[in-house]
């Protein structure tokens, strides 16, 4: 399983549990719109946006309306982007991602989430050490692509790294670079079943059976709040599965 086996799997639960997942996604296009402006062909940030939405199957004119609603004069809505990081129980690092209207609230529920797991929500710097921020670009296999052309087609547009999984291709690149990398891909006719600015652990860790309930708890509340876009943590949960 490559880097982002355990995240694909945790978005898939997120995804499909997510009652407000398409708010979210319209979120993340309003504040895309907001500072790169209106037309993907030239803002990364809401090219990714529009890519994720249209993966959640958000229909074209919820795209659109968010788009339109972010760029037309006297929009009010004004989304500030955050992170929070923190330690669940077992010693697990959390990363959370949020969008909010309203920091006070969303620290307060952040906070919660982690004293009712027997957590500690941190200070900045205090988790994010343990992940890697990265692009990721992942091209699904097909009898049409040649593994070693898009290796060295990734690598030479700026791609760091690049995997082989048995159903998918894996493309890492900086996230300076992620932009470029995806736009010469996409050029020469690939295309993504996962394109975004993620953090991906340095290492995974394992808990005891004790603390999983709270673990699974605390991934769970943040995931099902409305103003976190990701939560990113250390957990093995692959190997660390409820009895």
């Amino acid at each position: 399983m490559g880097r982002i086996g355990t995240i694909v799997n945790r978005k898939a639960k997120q995804d499909s549990k997510r009652a407000g997942i398409f708010m979210k996604l319209a979120r993340s296009i309003v504040v895309a719109v907001k500072e790169g402006g209106a037309d993907p062909e030239y803002n990364a940030a809401l090219q990714s946006a529009i890519e994720k939405a249209k993966a959640a199957n958000m229909p074209n004119d919820n795209i659109e309306r968010a788009i339109k609603k972010a760029s037309g004069e006297g929009s009010e809505e004004d989304y500030f982007e955050i992170n929070y990081e923190g330690y669940g129980p077992g010693g697990i690092a959390v990363l959370v991602e949020c969008l909010t209207d309203n920091v006070n609230r969303t620290a307060g529920d952040v906070r919660a989430a982690f004293t009712k797991a027997r957590g500690n929500l941190g200070t900045t710097g205090s988790a994010s050490y343990v992940f890697d921020h990265v692009g990721v670009l992942v091209i699904e296999r097909d009898g049409a692509i040649d593994e070693d052309t898009l290796m060295m087609e990734a690598l030479d547009a700026g791609a760091e790294d690049f995997t082989a999984e048995q159903e998918h291709f894996e493309i890492y690149t900086s996230v300076a670079d992620f932009g470029h990398v995806r736009d010469a891909l996409k050029e020469k006719g690939y295309r993504f079943s996962l394109s975004e600015l993620t953090y991906l652990p340095k290492t995974l860790q394992r808990i005891e059976e004790t603390d999983t309930k709270d673990m699974r708890r605390l991934l769970d509340t943040l995931e099902d709040n409305d103003d976190v876009q990701n939560v990113f943590s250390t957990w093995d949960a692959h190997h660390d599965q409820d009895e």
